[in-house]
Order: C-alpha cells, then structure tokens, then sequence
C-alpha cells in the first residue's frame, strides 16, 4: 500500500526519489512517476507515516509537498465516496469546514469534478460538516493514478494560494497607476529591446495604463523601433496571462503624448510622483503622501530614461522619490522596480485592504 505520495518538480523525480530512499532507509519502497506519471514520487513500507512525511519535507529539498496518504481504492467514483466516508468520519467534525480536491491521471469515464461533489456530498451526510471551497478547516485530497485513487486529509491552512485571506489586496491599487517613461532612444535594435523589457514588466501588473512621454524632439525611426519593441513586450506577456489566468487579463494601454503637456494637465484627485536620484527616500516620500494616496483617482509615477527627467517637472509633482539611494536605475527596469518598491512600503504601513 502506498504511504506517501510525493509532489516534485516535473524532470526531478528521480533524483528526488533517491534523497527519499537516502533519508528513509532501504527498506522503504520508492517510485518515480508511477505509470510514467511525472511530477509524482510514490512510498511504501514506512513505519510512521507521519514521521516519514516530517523527514522528507525537511531533508529533501526537490520534494515540493508530501501528502500522507489514509487509504487507497480502485479508481472507481462510488468507491471512492465510501472509501473517503469511511476514513474522513472519525477526522472531521460537525463544527469544521472542508472542501474536496482531485488531481486526476489517466483516462476515466469521469472528471475531477465528479469526484469532488461525490466525495463532499457523501462526507457532508456522514459529518455534518459544511463545505467552504475558498477557506477551509481541511482539505481532502484525492489523488487518482491509472486505476488507483488515494486519499489525503490535511489542513486547510496548507493549501498554498495566490489569493488567501489576510493577503493584501493590490490588484486595485495598480489599476490606478499610470506609468509616463521617457523613450529610451539611440541604435534602433537597442531602443527595440528596451522597450519590450518595458512593456512586459509593466503588462504584468496590470496597471491602468503606460504614457510614451518625450520631452524634447526626437527622431522618428529611433522613437518607431521603441515604440514596437514596447508593444510586442505587452503583448507577449498578455499572452501569457490569458494561458495561465482564470480570469481575463488587463491589457495595459499606451498613448503617446508630450511629457510637459502631460504634468500641465494634471487632475484634480490625481498624485504625480517623479522619480529621480535627487530625490527623497521612497519611504519618507510615501509617508507624507499616504492620505493622498488613498484620495487619489489616478497615480502618475514619471520615469526617465539616460538623463533622467527635466527638473522642470519636479515641481508639478506630489513627490520626488529615489528608490535605490546612491542607484542609478537601468531604464529597462526602473518602471518596475519603482512600483515594486511603492507597493513594499505601503503594504509595510498596513495601506492596502486585506482578503
């Protein structure tokens, strides 16, 4: 019977059901990719499985999560139900929470889906325990390979996730942020891929939108080749994003527009910071501006490019702010590490609500 199921990363396997035969002894059994399966390392023949799972976890780095497994049937879906009654009833109480989860390998006449109603209807009746999907007591995890099911229970509180409660929610606070760079211009390829590092590392917060601000004139061709690389890098990253996201991604919009025509037109609940190496500790700056920031409609962070900005537009803004005191950013990566950096300091103020 299988004791253990191990979750690696896909390719490791092996390797790390070597470390697990090293740290459990030879007497134990260990598989890699059971049926062929990758990503999974199964055990059997240990004494404690527990203890097993505990020495696993702390001496086995490739090892991602070790799930000890309570029993195991035919991957049948109303065997499955009457197996997990029949472990999950004295591990659950009437006044805890649970949710089911299946992954599922192989071919089956049913989905992971199925299974997850089956098996929570049927430990709801024999508990009297409610379902929570989103924040659960325990989880019970079903775990399907080839013709054989296994099940796991294990506390709610370890199923990682992006979304969870207490996190902070930073998602809305982004979609006020508009980036204004300077174009970083020269030798066409170079302005090129400048700006598809910039248009992907902004693509990925999702902020609510990216101004091309020149300030000065500035040669056509040289402007065009950034442009297109800042376009491409956006649209390689949101491609990305609708592959890998439930949801529908934002897709940052790009206007071009004159960077002193840009602060003249400032909005009423609007904050515009600049950022320059003359500036005041991000820290300091955002201390002060903590309650406009929180009034604010739209948050214009302004960002250079070789020379940096005009200091003229330092006085049209809220705050002047350097991130990496005695750092010079590169262009590339200075529109991220700025957001970065505003999001780490007012996270540490208590800023944003919480999930």
């Amino acid at each position: 019977m299988v004791d253990l199921i191990v979750k690696t990363v896909k390719g490791l396997e092996r390797v790390a059901a070597a470390r697990i035969k090293e740290a459990l002894g030879n007497e134990v059994l260990v598989k890699a990719r059971p049926l062929g399966f990758l990503g999974i390392v199964t055990v059997e023949g240990v004494r404690d499985k527990e203890e097993a799972k505990r020495i696993v976890e702390s001496k086995v780095p490739e090892v991602e999560r070790a799930l000890v497994i309570l029993g195991e049937c035919k991957a049948d879906l109303n065997e499955i139900a009457e197996v997990a009654k029949r472990l999950i009833r004295d591990r659950l109480s009437e006044a805890e929470t649970f949710a089911v989860r299946t992954v599922r390998r192989g071919s089956h006449t049913f989905t992971s889906i199925d299974v997850n109603v089956r098996v929570g209807a049927t430990v709801k009746e024999v508990t009297g325990a409610d379902v929570n999907l989103s924040e659960p007591d325990k989880t019970i995890q079903v775990e399907i390979i080839g013709d054989k099911a296994y099940i796991s229970l294990i506390e709610g509180t370890l199923e990682l996730k992006k979304v969870r409660p207490g996190k902070p929610k930073i998602a809305p606070f982004l979609r006020r942020i508009t980036v204004v760079q300077v174009p970083y211009l020269g030798d066409r390829e170079a302005s090129y891929k400048m700006g598809v590092r910039i248009g992907r590392g902004l693509q990925t917060f999702e902020i609510g939108g990216l101004y091309i601000a020149p300030f000065e004139p500035v040669p056509v061709e040289e402007l065009e080749a950034f442009l297109q690389g800042v376009i491409e890098g956006r649209e390689s990253r949101y491609r990305i994003q609708r592959r890998a996201y439930a949801r529908e991604p934002f897709k940052v919009p790009i206007y071009l527009y004159d960077l002193y025509q840009y602060v003249r037109n400032k909005g009423s609940k609007e904050v515009i910071i600049a950022t320059s190496t003359s500036g005041d500790p991000v820290w300091e700056a955002l201390s002060k501006l903590e309650k406009a920031l929180k009034g604010a409609d739209k948050i214009s962070i302004l960002v250079g490019s070789r020379k940096g900005l005009p200091r003229g537009v330092f006085r049209f803004s809220d705050a002047v702010i350097d991130v990496a005191p005695s750092i010079t950013l590169p262009t590339d990566y200075a529109a991220v590490a700025i957001i970065m950096a505003i999001v780490t300091v007012l996270e540490g103020r208590d800023f944003f609500d919480k999930y």
